[in-house]
Order: C-alpha cells, then sequence, then structure tokens
C-alpha cells in the first residue's frame, strides 16, 4: 500500500484525545479523571530538577489545553469536527453556545463565504477541445469492386473545435463572461463570440445578458428565482437579428422542485423553431445517479433513462443509458476514473440506429476537457464492440501500469522526502520532547513496575513503535534485546507501562504518535505498535495498527510455550 502523503500541519498540531489518553465518547467524568493523571505525573511543582521542571511545564501546559478544549462542549463540538483550525475560525459571528450542528451549519457557511471571495480574486477559466474522429473504414465493409482497395485503412479527422470561456468578477454582485468558440467540418469553419454580464439581485434571484456574434448578432436574456428553499424557475429568452430584422426568436423555460433530499424534478418548456415539453428525474446519492427523461416536441421526442453507480473508494463511475425517439435509438454503456489529482478519463461506447457505434474518449485536466468522438461504424458490428470496449480497457491499463504510477509514485517519493526536509526541525523538537516526558515518566513507572510485580499484573516487557522489522531488529541487537532507537522504530516500553493502571492499558483509535512520551518516528509511512507484556507471570504478545484500539491484557494475546 503507498505511503500516505503528508498533511498540512500534520506535524504541529496535537491529537486532545491522545494527549489525554481518552476515547472521542468519554464523559465529563473520564476526562476528568484522565487530567488529574496528567496532573500527578507532569505538574511542574513535582519536580525538584530546574531541567526537568522546564519540561514538565511544557507537557503541562499541552495536557491543560487539551482539557479545556475538550471539557467545554461548544468548543469540543467544534474541535471534534475541525480539529484546532476549527477553534481558529472567526466565530464572533455566532455564539459559541450552540448546538454542534448549528456550529456545523456555521462552520460550513464561513468557509463558503471564504472559497466565495478567493474566487473573486480571480478569473476562472475554462476551455473544451472536441476532435471528431471517423474510424468507420476499419470495420465497415463496402462491396465495391469499382473502387481501387490499397490495404490500408483511411482515418480521418472529420470535426474539430475549440471552446474558451473566462468569468471575469467585477464587483461581489457582478461578473463578466467572456467566450468564444472555433469549429471546422469537412473543410468549412465558423466561429461566434459571447460576452455576458451577470448579476446576482439578491440571495433568491440573479439574471444575465448576453451578446453573441458570429452567424448573425444574438441577444438573449436570462432570468433566475429560487420561489423557496425547494424550488426555483428560470427564463431564458433569444433571438437572432439579420439586417435589422429579428428572426429565429425562441424561449425556454425551466422550473425545479426538489422532491426529497436526493431527488429533483424538473419541467423545461422550450417555444421557437424547435418547441417542445420535457419532464426529467433526477436522483442523486453518494453511490449511485438516476435520471428519467420524457419529451414531446417537434421535431423530436423521445424517452431516455440513465444509471450510474459510483465507487466512491476508487473514485470511478460505471454509467448505463438508454435512449428511444422517433429520430431513432441508442444504447450508451462507459465509465468514469480519477486517474490524478486534478485529472479524470472517461471512455463511453453508444450504440444508435441509425448511428452506429461510436467510441467516445474524454479527457479532464484541471477546468480543460478534450473530447474524442471516435465513429467506429454505421452499423451494429460486433467486431467495432469487441475493440471500441477492450482496446481503451487496454490502452488505460498500459498506460496507469508504465506510465502514470511510476510517476505519481515517483512524485509521492519526492514530496514526502521534501515535506521531511522542510520539516526537520520540528520533528526533532517532537523527538526531544518525547525524551524528555520519558525522562519525567521514569521515576512513576518503577512505582507502577513494583506494584504490578507485587499482585502479578501487568508488566510491559518490550514495545516498539514505527516502521515495525521484529527480526531484524532483534538481529541487529544480537541476543534480542531492543535498545535505544532503530531508524523507523522507537522503543516505547517506558512510555506505554506509565499507562497502565489497576494491570489495565487501554489506548484510544488516535495516532500513537500523539500519545505522552510518544513522537514519529517515520513520518508519512505506516505505523504499527508491537507490545510484549507479562500477566500473572506469563508471556503475552500483540500487534496493532497505528489507528487501532488496545485493550490489555486479553487472553487472545498468550503465547503457548514451545
Amino acid at each position: 500500500m503507498a505511503a500516505p502523503m503528508l498533511e498540512e500541519g500534520l506535524i504541529n498540531s496535537d491529537d486532545y484525545y491522545a494527549i489525554l489518553n481518552t476515547r472521542k465518547e468519554a464523559s465529563s467524568d473520564e476526562l476528568r479523571a484522565a487530567y488529574r493523571r496528567m496532573c500527578v505525573l507532569y505538574h511542574p511543582d513535582k519536580h525538584r530538577d530546574e531541567k526537568d521542571k522546564t519540561a514538565a511545564e511544557a507537557v503541562f501546559n499541552k495536557v491543560q489545553k487539551a482539557y479545556q478544549v475538550l471539557n467545554d462542549p461548544s468548543k469540543r463540538a467544534i474541535y471534534d469536527v475541525y480539529g484546532e483550525t476549527g477553534l481558529e475560525a472567526e466565530w464572533d459571528i455566532v455564539p459559541r453556545r450552540r448546538t454542534p450542528q448549528e456550529i456545523h451549519d456555521e462552520y460550513e457557511r464561513l468557509a463558503k463565504e471564504k472559497e466565495e471571495r478567493r474566487l473573486q480574486q480571480s478569473t476562472n477559466p475554462r476551455g473544451a477541445i472536441t476532435v471528431g474522429i471517423d474510424a468507420t473504414d476499419l470495420f465497415d465493409v463496402y462491396e465495391d469492386y469499382d473502387m481501387e482497395f490499397s490495404g490500408v485503412p483511411s482515418i480521418e479527422v472529420k470535426n474539430m473545435s475549440i471552446t474558451q470561456s473566462i468569468d471575469a468578477p467585477l464587483t461581489p454582485t457582478d461578473t463578466a463572461v467572456l467566450s468564444g468558440n472555433l469549429s471546422t467540418q469537412n473543410g468549412n469553419g465558423s466561429g461566434n463570440f459571447n460576452v455576458a454580464y451577470r448579476r446576482i439581485f439578491s440571495y433568491q434571484s440573479w439574471g444575465e445578458f448576453q451578446a453573441s456574434a458570429g452567424g448573425g448578432p444574438t441577444l438573449a436574456l436570462k432570468i433566475f428565482r429560487n420561489i423557496n428553499k425547494r424550488s426555483f424557475v428560470s427564463c431564458t429568452g433569444s433571438a437572432r437579428l439579420l439586417s435589422g430584422t429579428v428572426i429565429a426568436p425562441g424561449i425556454a423555460t425551466v422550473a425545479g422542485r426538489q422532491l426529497d433530499k436526493h431527488t429533483m424534478g424538473y419541467m423545461t418548456w422550450r417555444w421557437g423553431m424547435a418547441s417542445s415539453m420535457t419532464t426529467m428525474v433526477v436522483r442523486d446519492t453518494q453511490s449511485t445517479h438516476t435520471m428519467c427523461q420524457m419529451q414531446l416536441g417537434i421535431p423530436n421526442s423521445f424517452v431516455s433513462v440513465s444509471f450510474t453507480k459510483k465507487f466512491p473508494e476508487h473514485d470511478g463511475k460505471i454509467t448505463l443509458a438508454a435512449k428511444v425517439g422517433l429520430l431513432g435509438s441508442v444504447f450508451e454503456y462507459g465509465c468514469d476514473k480519477k486517474i490524478s489529482r486534478h485529472s479524470r478519463a472517461a471512455a463511453k461506447i453508444s450504440i444508435g440506429i441509425p448511428a452506429g457505434v461510436t467510441l467516445r474518449l474524454r479527457l479532464a485536466r484541471g477546468n480543460q476537457t478534450f473530447l474524442f468522438p471516435i465513429h467506429l461504424s454505421h452499423e451494429l458490428s460486433p467486431q467495432a464492440l469487441f475493440y471500441g470496449t477492450v482496446a481503451p480497457l487496454l490502452a488505460y491499463w498500459f498506460i496507469k501500469v508504465l506510465v502514470v504510477d511510476p510517476f505519481l509514485n515517483k512524485r509521492k517519493t519526492d514530496e514526502l522526502a521534501k515535506e521531511r526536509d522542510s520539516k526537520q526541525e520540528m520533528m526533532d523538537l517532537k523527538k526531544q520532547e518525547a525524551q524528555d516526558e520519558v525522562h519525567l515518566m521514569q521515576e512513576m513507572v518503577q512505582r507502577i513496575v513494583e506494584t504490578e510485580r507485587n499482585r502479578e499484573g501487568l508488566i510491559i516487557t518490550r514495545a516498539w513503535y514505527g516502521k515495525l522489522v521484529i527480526r531484524e531488529a532483534e538481529e541487529e541487537n544480537g541476543d534480542g534485546e531492543v535498545g535505544g532507537e532503530i531508524e523507523g522504530m522507537i522503543d516505547v516500553t517506558v512510555q506505554l507501562q506509565c499507562q497502565v493502571k489497576d494491570s489495565k492499558l487501554m489506548l484510544t483509535d488516535a495516532s500513537k504518535a500523539a500519545l505522552p512520551g510518544f513522537y514519529d518516528p517515520c513520518v508519512g509511512e505506516e505505523k504499527n505498535l508491537r507490545v510484549q507484556y507479562e500477566f500473572h507471570g506469563e508471556q503475552h504478545e500483540c500487534t496493532i495498527a497505528d489507528n487501532e484500539p488496545l485493550r490489555i491484557p486479553k487472553r487472545s494475546h498468550h503465547v503457548n510455550p514451545s
């Protein structure tokens, strides 16, 4: 498994629950008990040596801060959702004494406003390049004996278009949009240029005026209005001017209503050269997307349905769609996959009557989209279907294995190394703080070990944390005793023994790197905790993942004598 990437602030931030070694569902009494236990160990007044007193004061301040946040219901609700970043937000707008849901909603609103302000300070360029390819000569067979056949199929670019647009915020409520399109088909070119002005009247409504040049000047006006929280309506009117005369006027009205949490219904009426009435229902959940549509109009009426299955864990989708109408029928299937942080690739096969078989490839990189509709066959050719389906999958697999994965792995490794170098000073500081904490634990650990030994209780004999390679570590020390520090791994025997209370040791599902006396010995890599301990004089051992809870002693950890 690939090593996780470092996140901003990972090394600087503290896990308050881990500092107190309490679970996230801990009650006020549990927090108070954990806080008192930490105070007994780290209160500066309990240490006479000036160096120990300074080290204890630094740890005690962290313990106090963690307890103050977690013991305050409002602060705790903020921290549980957003961590330390949420505590630094501009909460003056909303009283802190709110429910967790109210705090969540307010934070989302503040974050949205911040993002909107950021977007208003920059343009938002978008573009699309479409290249239409005619590859029907590969699969269509023509029995024309008067034509000479060269034996080499002819693949031609039939059409191409380039579209680009830029949003230019003028004020918080006014935006100018510039867009243009150039296209060519069978040697004939055309283009147009659009200028639009959009104004937000209120949080319920906005309007847009658009002027286009190309194929005759065109003017359009669009008005959008939220009727209530669940409904909206928009109306668009357009007209083309030719020699001072209005031709091809058109009106389009769309009404939408939210039917339930995941479902929207739309009704569209268009009047003009191609009049129609369309109704559509869209249901979008975390795992699926379904759309049903029916249109009655001139010259085309149709019924269509599409279903998309989402795979969030893999950032992928699979889509099936069908459309039946007066002008023909189409069946489609395809997939969409995120291939890098800013890129997605998609492929779709369209089987139509009378259109034939078409393979549509799409690559999106940021706000730029590249489309390649490849016409494979005019007829329903099994060969076209097979190669149109298999060839993109094989090409994706080869490119992913030979190009994308090596590139991403190298970039992750370089970024991880760069991040480690930039934070080396902070990592060294964390290490020194952990060593100081271990020094403060020594006296208490001796008392705990003595108490546990007298009752034949829980004694931690050896414990390691980090990138564990136990056998190599044992061989390096010869006699099997792991002492000091090995690269990527630290000895945490003292740290765990200090957490033992009444012959029990309980650790939460937080990262162990935040526990008192711990630090991260291999930043950005997977870590484990391995513990060997005695209970009732018998040997036990276990190994857990970094974010896995631990509760010992357990019978399942017992080591049978050989």
